[in-house]
């Protein structure tokens, strides 16, 4: 695969941009996909870092993919999250704050059905990388 990172890095940027400007009214909902910001506490600069996520609702729970488009490296958020599972998600205007784990194997199975029916391009990354592709659960703080 031809590397495309920077491309990435430009089209998450803009998002964002657009996302945090508009309070989600753009860049909330691409193409019928929902998007969040998830902002994470950098694990070695101790900096906010904000990305741009695709998701599913599960509950009042959040569930995104940690596919980093099929890399074979973790995203950075990920990362971060691990180090510090606290972070804050907006969600269009709304923002919360919460609390991130890895979906146990039974959850993953179920949900991957459902993150796979709202972006088909999962399958083809899981397909691609040799890691496990995390599917990663955003719950209040109250629910852990």
């Amino acid at each position: 695969m031809p590397n495309i990172r920077w491309l990435l890095a430009l089209i998450t940027r803009v998002q964002r941009w657009l996302y945090l400007r508009t309070r989600g009214a753009i860049g909330a909902s691409i193409f019928g996909i929902t998007m969040l910001l998830l902002t994470t506490v950098g694990r070695r600069s101790g900096r906010s870092r904000t990305t741009p996520l695709l998701y599913v609702k599960d509950g009042e729970r959040f569930v995104i993919v940690a596919s980093n488009a099929g890399d074979d490296r973790d995203p950075a958020w990920w990362l971060n999250l691990q180090a510090n599972p606290r972070a804050r998600v907006q969600v269009r205007g709304e923002c919360f704050d919460v609390v991130a784990r890895r979906a146990d194997p039974a959850e993953a199975q179920r949900l991957w059905a459902r993150l796979v029916e709202s972006y088909g391009y999962y399958d083809r990354y899981r397909e691609r990388t040799r890691r496990e592709i995390p599917v990663v659960i955003l719950e209040p703080p109250a629910a852990t």
